[in-house]
Formats: C-alpha cells, structure tokens, sequence
C-alpha cells in the first residue's frame, strides 16, 4: 500500500516543472489522447504522461558508444517539457531515483525485467521482438502488449493523497498488433 500511495503521489505531483505545480491549479482538462505524443526519437519505448500538465517522461534505449545496449542501464529516461516549448531536459536526482527512474535485471541476453523505482507491482520486460527490435512488454487485458503509454489521471484531492481516478496503459498486442488499453484504479 506504501508503495502504491508513493507511485501515485510521485507520478503526479513529484517535481512537474510548471507554474501549475506551484499554484496548484490544473491546466489540462483534455482527455488523454489529445495529449502530445513524442515524435521522431530514435529508440523510443513508451512515454509517462500525467496530469495537470502536458509533461512527458520518455524511456528509450540506451546505448553504449558501441552501439551496444547498455546492460547495466538499458532505458534511458528523460523530460520532454511541452509548455516549455518541447524542450528535452534530462531527470534530477529525485526524479530518478523516487519516481520516474527504473530498476533493471537482466534474466539473459537481450531480455530484461523492468520495474519502476516508486511502483514494483507493474511488470515490464524489456527484450527484443520477432522484427528483431527491443520493446517494453507487460500484459494488459490478459493479453502480453507491448507498451507504448501510461497515462495517470487525477482529479482534485491534495498533496498527500491525490483523487487518482485511473491509471491507463496503452499499448500493441504482442501477435496481432492491435491496439489495447487497460485501464485501474491503483
């Protein structure tokens, strides 16, 4: 239950970099495919989007100067500020190491199981498909997806405890390609 309070409150609240943080008002009432959607990332596994704010956190590979995947840290994660006009900002310590960073261990070559540093009940593996590429997979609806975006909505209540009406996950069913979404109530 900590844990699940703690990915709540970080996935929302923890260091958004937007006057609306501050103030406390909320400036997107959008659903949540009207939200921008990163473009042209090589690499790209899923992104984190939340309200009140346009934010993202994107997770892609990351790659050693070889060209390899780097084993020890395989996602890299890191800020698209959209208000700010789009600007690409790296995560602060915090953001890393209590909300938006990622714990990894590798099972065997090129399969990996991922798990957020705030929530550890989300399964994800990172490994390579059938086209050869490396995808973020969990299961949604009982189906194994491979992920493409979490999206948590909140409505009101307060710093300590946020009224989180549903965390959605939206993603690609791993044998046909069609899209699924999920959506719970943490």
């Amino acid at each position: 239950m900590k844990r699940t309070i703690y990915f709540i409150l970080i996935l929302v609240y923890t260091c958004l970099g937007s006057a609306s943080a501050s103030t406390g008002q909320r400036t997107i009432e959008a659903q949540p495919d009207t939200f921008p959607v990163p473009k042209n990332i090589k690499g790209m596994l899923f992104y984190v989007q939340r309200d009140p704010n346009t934010n993202t956190v994107v997770y892609e590979l990351n790659k050693a100067s070889d060209g390899a995947l780097d084993e020890k840290e395989p996602i890299h994660p890191f800020w698209i500020r959209y208000p700010e006009g789009g600007v690409q900002k790296e995560l602060n310590y915090v953001q890393r190491k209590f909300a938006y960073g990622l714990h990894t261990k590798k099972l065997s070559k090129d399969n990996y199981e991922i798990k957020f540093v705030c929530y550890d009940k989300l399964a994800l593996n990172l490994r390579k498909g059938a086209d050869g590429t490396y995808h973020v997979y969990t299961t949604i609806n009982k189906k194994e997806t491979i992920l493409d975006r979490i999206f948590v909505r909140v409505e009101g209540g307060t710093f300590w405890v946020p009224n989180v009406l549903y965390v959605e996950l939206k993603g690609r069913d791993a044998a046909t390609g069609k899209a699924v979404v999920g959506r719970f109530k943490p």
